[in-house]
């Protein structure tokens, strides 16, 4: 099963959640601890080697600030 590897530029989330409610493996939260320069909530990976690379998350996310690599 391919693996993927997320990669989040912070400073561009605005905390909306899309991602995290779009992703089959439930593995995406909003981290309430950590807030961004503009004060939005980012979004966390709870178990990144969980993340099979389907990139719904990116696609979902309407500011493009989640980058997917794929290892097959």
């Amino acid at each position: 099963m391919p693996k993927g590897k997320l990669t989040f530029d912070h400073e561009r989330c605005k905390g909306c959640g899309l991602c995290v409610e779009y992703c089959p493996q439930k593995i995406l939260y909003q981290d309430k601890k950590t807030l961004n320069d503009s004060g939005y909530n980012i979004v966390s990976v709870s178990e990144p080697d969980k993340c099979i690379g389907c990139a719904f998350c990116a696609m979902m996310c309407p500011d493009s600030v989640i980058k997917v690599e794929v290892d097959k």
